[in-house]
């Protein structure tokens, strides 16, 4: 049975891995819905935001804010998606989003919640703050505001770019003639109001002309207006009015739900658009009643992003009770459900290949001494049919990986340890096996293509370099290439010491994999880069070797040490450094000369030819020295009478 007939889902389908908030067609929104999975700690999350949701609902409260945090690549904006989703409960495709959750929440109390909320009348504003800002505005300290603003008369239908256009949509509309005006000015200018509207300051004549038609103004007074140039800027207050009357109108017990994605970012270290947040959260939370709600993602946790602004910001902190901070701990779940889930028959069939190589399997995923517990191999049938063709241990070090990379600097800041990277490196490993038999499992090798175009250019061409060497046939093979980005992956990371059992461990192609012949020919490539300088050898550890670091090691190797000045050197430490007395006392009245020298044995040589020489050797061979005079300083020292020579 080949791997692409196992799963329930087409492993070849586009999964998007950044998620968009302004991409709300309805394809898009089915497949988020139909593929959302609810893992152990989200489902806690929708818990605790129903069940202050529900304190709206119910009655009045001012604590309505709402403040997702979490690393990058960890589901926040996806997560903020689909709580729009469920709240507007806009159907799509014939399915209401509440129904696609049935089987998706495990607890009915928290599945009820939810089925409460989408019956109340309700409408979301879901929206990028950065991306809706306007240009220039962000160095203001109203910018929070004005961003609102925006995306509430956008709402409306009105233009928010430029408040004196909302100005007078919002008057026409009061006075009920808005569409007859839009009529007019089309017929005037012969182009429909809502495209012409955004050039709004070239069509003078034409939207004075419309005006007189529409309503009982006169020229003059509509010149008057249109050349009137006050400031159109709004207070929070006026907002925060505007928007209760909007809810008003709507209906009992109708809500507007703010959700602002990546809000810490665009706050960033600038105080005065925390204190703006504030006062919007504040003055919504004050007119409205509970019946506007604001929703925000953040890399950061509310608190820590109050102390670094370094003013009080208790209120806001107050209106934010509602925190939700997302970990991706259960990111091996999501993998599981939208990419590695099983058809009825492959679930049936893996497992009986799981109750006939059992015993192969554990002697092949088995971790030596010295790596972290939680690494482990298959734990019995069901967890082989839900994970092939990976292997448990992958999920968690994978993660590992990741965060290491981008620790240490390797590669930039677009890679994720998150779902979001995740799920792709699991899908691309699993589509290159798609056309194989079952039996076959996933190296860790392979996931290194999945961060490849991240890594910085050091790494890179190390892995090039040898790629072309491979192909020419100069000095290494295709297999070569593929320990040096294991060792390249598991560099950082140390949960797994890399030597050749572990190596081999990570690079199992099959569940009938022959170890000890592939831990022969892992040995082989490794000797053959070491030497071409891909990899440097530390006791039994392989550590691959960056394109700077093969430089210094390449000089290193190119070094020659003179032994008699390493000889005269030790001699120095020792007898200077170390034995400081320049004459050996044998009572406080017969203190007597001696002699000091430090030789090296004729045979062997101390050093063998620069050429095949390591620097570890050579240390040794100076820690063996020094010891052995040591020794024999401090024991001739203790014989009194017996000068020491």
């Amino acid at each position: 049975m080949l791997l692409r007939e196992m799963f329930v889902k087409n492993i070849d389908r586009e999964i998007k891995g950044v998620i968009k908030v302004a991409q709300d067609d309805e394809t898009n929104r089915f497949q988020e819905l139909d593929e959302y999975v609810v893992t152990r700690e989200l489902l806690k999350h929708f818990s605790s935001f129903y069940q202050n949701y529900q304190k709206g609902i119910d009655g009045f409260t001012d604590e309505m804010g709402v403040w997702i945090s979490g690393f990058f690549g960890s589901g926040k904006s996806h997560f903020l998606k689909i709580l729009s989703y469920l709240l507007d409960n806009e159907e799509v495709k014939g399915q209401k989003p509440a129904d696609f959750f049935a089987d998706k929440i495990a607890d009915p109390a928290v599945y009820a919640d939810i089925q409460r909320a989408a019956q109340i009348n309700c409408e979301t504003i879901l929206f990028n703050i950065d991306s809706k800002s306007p240009l220039g505005v962000k160095s203001d300290k109203e910018a929070i505001l004005k961003v609102f603003a925006k995306v509430f008369y956008e709402h409306l239908g009105y233009y928010g770019d430029d408040f004196k256009v909302v100005e007078l949509e919002k008057f026409l509309s009061k006075e009920g003639v808005l569409d007859k005006y839009q009529a007019n000015f089309a017929a005037i200018k012969g182009e429909p109001w809502l495209e012409r509207r955004n050039c709004f300051l070239f069509d003078e004549d034409a939207i004075v002309e419309a005006l007189i038609k529409t309503t009982a103004m006169s020229e003059q007074s509509a010149r008057n207006w249109f050349n009137h140039n006050r400031s159109q800027d709004i207070s929070i207050e006026q907002f925060a009015r505007e928007v209760k009357e909007y809810i008003n109108r709507q209906g009992k017990n109708f809500h507007l739900i703010f959700l602002v994605d990546e809000i810490g970012q665009y706050i960033g270290d600038n105080p005065q658009l925390m204190l703006n947040l504030q006062t919007v959260v504040e003055d919504l939370g004050t007119h409205c009643h509970g019946k506007v709600w604001v929703i925000v993602t953040s890399q950061e946790d509310i608190d820590a992003v109050t102390k670094v602004k370094g003013n009080d910001f208790s209120k806001i902190q107050g209106r934010f009770r509602t925190r939700l901070s997302l970990s991706s701990a259960s990111v091996d779940e999501v993998i599981k459900k939208r990419i590695l889930e099983k058809n009825d028959f492959a679930q049936d069939k893996l497992k009986l290949l799981y109750q006939e190589n059992s015993a192969a399997l554990k002697n092949l995923i088995h971790f030596t001494t010295g790596t972290v517990a939680d690494l482990k191999g298959y734990s019995g049938e069901d967890e082989f049919s839900e994970t092939y063709p990976f292997v448990p241990y992958q999920f968690k070090l994978l993660q590992e990986v990741f965060n290491q990379i981008r620790r240490h600097g390797a590669s930039g800041k677009h890679l994720s340890e998150g779902e979001r990277s995740m799920l792709s490196a699991f899908q691309d490993a699993a589509k290159k096996l798609a056309g194989e038999e079952d039996g076959v499992l996933v190296p860790f090798q392979a996931f290194y293509d999945s961060v490849h175009e991240f890594l910085d250019g050091s790494i890179q061409r190390v892995i090039a370099r040898a790629t072309e060497g491979a192909a020419k046939g100069e000095g290494l093979e295709a297999f070569d290439v593929e320990v040096l980005k294991l060792l390249f992956l598991i560099r950082y990371v140390g949960d797994i010491p890399p030597h050749v059992d572990n190596i081999a461990m990570l690079m199992v192609s099959s569940i009938d994999e022959d170890k000890l012949s592939l831990k022969s020919v892992i040995q082989k490539s490794l000797t053959r880069l070491i030497a071409q300088n891909y990899v440097q050898k530390n006791a039994d550890e392989y550590r691959f070797l960056t394109d700077d670091e093969q430089d210094i090691n390449r000089e290193i190797r190119n070094t020659f040490v003179d032994s008699t000045l390493v000889v005269s050197e030790i001699g120095r430490y020792i007898f200077n450094d170390i034995y400081e007395d320049q004459k050996y006392k044998y009572s406080q009245r017969y203190p007597f000369s001696f002699n000091s020298r430090a030789m090296a044995k004729p045979s062997p040589p101390l050093f063998p030819e620069p050429q095949t020489t390591s620097v570890l050797s050579r240390f040794t061979c100076f820690l063996s020295i020094i010891l052995t005079v040591l020794s024999a300083a401090r024991s001739i020292s203790t014989m009194e009478g017996i000068p020491i020579s």
